[in-house]
């Protein structure tokens, strides 16, 4: 991750990282056999610290959309903080290498346990099929933004857009009509 932090993509050469890490780089190749598995090994592992973060300081706001454009909004903001690394995890998300898949796998399901607590009062499948959706928006997000479609503080922007469209007309509490 420091050296992702550094250099970008480019800069992840399995021999420095196995050099940084004072292991051999054939253990590190016994363990992930690419620099792009390593990196979506990373953004698994990055995106539990957010998971654990999360859990430890609750997302505030008045609704549950609210609370979910708030995980969404610090989720982006903390790929704000470091674009080099950010640009890294996301490209290797990209890759058809063996365990990418699965490591993409673990990133959507910490998504879905830190937005699944906020939207109990959804029934399970139709709360999973949003859950899905919304980080399908921010997988897109994400890839256009590494693909040079906009900046970085633009997937915060589409996030809020998007969790609004998608939760919003499911999740606003109805409001009782004034008393005249």
């Amino acid at each position: 991750m420091e050296l992702a932090g550094e250099g970008g993509y480019d800069a992840v050469r399995m021999r420095e990282v196995a050099r940084r890490a004072g292991i051999a780089l054939g253990t590190l190749y016994r363990y992930f056999a690419s620099k792009d598995l390593l990196l979506a090994s990373a953004m698994a592992e990055w995106s539990g610290d957010l998971r654990t973060r999360l859990n430890q300081r609750p997302p505030a706001g008045d609704t549950a959309v609210d609370r979910v454009v708030a995980v969404m909004r610090r989720a982006s903001r903390a790929l704000e903080l470091q674009p080099r690394l950010s640009e890294a995890l996301v490209k290797s998300l990209f890759s058809h290498d063996t365990g990418v898949a699965e490591a993409n796998g673990v990133v959507s399901a910490n998504i879905h346990s830190m937005l699944e607590p906020i939207l109990t009062e959804l029934e399970p499948a139709t709360r999973d099929g949003l859950i899905d959706v919304i980080a399908q928006v921010w997988h897109s997000s994400l890839i256009g933004w590494a693909n040079g479609r906009y900046p970085v503080k633009e997937i915060g922007v589409k996030m809020e857009r998007a969790v609004r469209l998608i939760l919003e007309p499911r999740c606003t509490p109805v409001r009782e009509p004034a008393l005249r």
